[in-house]
């Protein structure tokens, strides 16, 4: 579910007419929905209901600061993935008790920051890793509490950029060395176990694979146990997936997942975490564009709007499904035809749709991207230097810039000349 809707023909946030919006900001622009990230947590977190645990939104997939202070409001944690991430979180007021960190890189620096400032945990994907936090932190004289990350050579049944819990996958440590490895960190001073964490990909749009890992999760809990390790909490990762394209099937809901988590680990009395983010925040946000041309090409017509890849670059990384719609509601039965969606980039990659049904939208006319929240902004760019385009967060009847587009003065004021030239 989501809060952009016709109202009087016209496509609104919330209560705010998107027109009202560009007529502020111009387009390109990203449009986020407060009710939308609200409801979204709610229902993550009623899905949790009975189990001690704690939400910590992937920020990876929108990191905006008032995105991440809504959610931090909520009661959610933050599972970074760098030193900058982790900077991001702290600045939106959430507490380092609450900041899980993760990723297969992490660096002395970071693992500095983070022992200095304060972390709920290090989520471990190395045995490297491990023994370099351990002399970080014996050199700072604090302990560092860890999960391992098991990689369970679970096939996440979803695309290959985004696996991550099979053996072929950089993540995690193979789950048959868990107890040598889990042994090394017990013999650890500089080290705390705290629990074990896993997660095997994004967009998932079945559960047996959760099931599957959470299973050997489950069974992994009793032998570290049995060894004498204390583990106390379970990080089941995030990878639930979202309905891009809306009218297809709606993939599983937080209800369902939630109900997997209780059926394979809610009788170990582990507290839960969880690390949702494209769930949370993909369909809380829309790209806005303006079209700049209708083409008529040889047997193919392309409609070339202001958003590129360099906005939105999943289509062209991922190929990936956004639903496109008018910003003004076709009347009920207007013709459509086929048409490709390109942006001005000089490159053929850039391309949104191929080859989508669409009713005629008129140049300057304008259309939004839906389930665009997640990984959008974030992996923006100024490729052919084009701006950053706006972040925009709609509440109710009122709406903010939360990330301004900078001007060309100030994109090219950042590079300097050497004094030899």
């Amino acid at each position: 579910m989501d809060h952009f809707l016709y109202r009087d023909g016209v496509l609104h946030a919330e209560d705010v007419a998107v027109p009202e919006i560009a007529s502020a900001v111009g387009t390109p622009f990203y449009c986020y929905s407060a009710a939308t990230l609200t409801r979204h947590y709610t229902v993550f977190d009623a899905a949790l209901r009975g189990m001690d645990h704690l939400i910590c939104y992937a920020m990876k997939a929108n990191s905006n600061i008032a995105v991440l202070k809504l959610l931090g409001d909520l009661g959610a944690g933050m599972d970074v993935v760098s030193g900058g991430e982790y900077r991001r979180a702290i600045a939106a007021g959430v507490s380092p008790s609450k900041i899980v960190f993760s990723g297969v890189g992490k660096t002395r620096e970071e693992m500095e920051l983070a022992l200095t400032g304060g972390i709920r945990q290090f989520n471990v994907e190395s045995e490297p890793e491990m023994r370099l936090l351990n002399e970080v932190a014996l050199e700072l004289g604090k302990v560092a509490p860890i999960t391992v990350r098991v990689n369970p050579d679970v096939d996440a049944k979803t695309h290959a950029k985004i696996a991550t819990g099979k053996s072929e996958n950089k993540f995690g440590i193979p789950i048959a060395k868990a107890r040598e490895v889990y042994a090394e960190a017990a013999a650890m001073d500089g080290i705390e176990v705290v629990g074990i964490d896993v997660h095997i990909g994004s967009q998932l749009v079945d559960l047996e694979p959760f099931r599957l890992a959470y299973e050997k999760v489950a069974e992994l809990t009793g032998v570290l146990r049995a060894d004498g390790h204390t583990i106390k909490r379970l990080d089941l990762g995030g990878g639930l997936g979202i309905p891009y394209a809306h009218g297809n099937q709606a993939p599983p809901t937080p209800e369902d997942y939630g109900q997997i988590i209780r059926e394979t680990v809610g009788h170990l009395g582990c507290e839960i975490e969880i690390e949702p983010g494209r769930l949370m925040a993909g369909n809380a946000g829309i790209l806005v564009s303006s079209v700049i041309y209708n083409k008529e090409g040889d047997g193919r017509n392309f409609l070339i709007v202001d958003a590129a890849m360099n906005d939105l670059i999943r289509p062209a990384m991922y190929e990936a499904h956004h639903d496109i719609i008018p910003v003004i509601e076709p009347a009920a039965g207007a013709e459509k035809r086929p048409i490709d969606i390109v942006g001005p980039v000089c490159e053929s990659g850039d391309t949104f749709a191929k080859q989508r049904d669409m009713t005629a939208i008129a140049d300057g006319e304008m259309i939004a991207f839906r389930s665009a929240g997640a990984y959008g902004a974030v992996m923006s760019s100024e490729y052919n230097t084009r701006p950053m385009i706006p972040e925009v967060l709609v509440k109710d009847d009122q709406f903010a810039v939360i990330r301004r587009r900078p001007t060309f003065d100030e994109m090219i004021n950042r590079d300097t000349l050497p004094e030899w030239m």
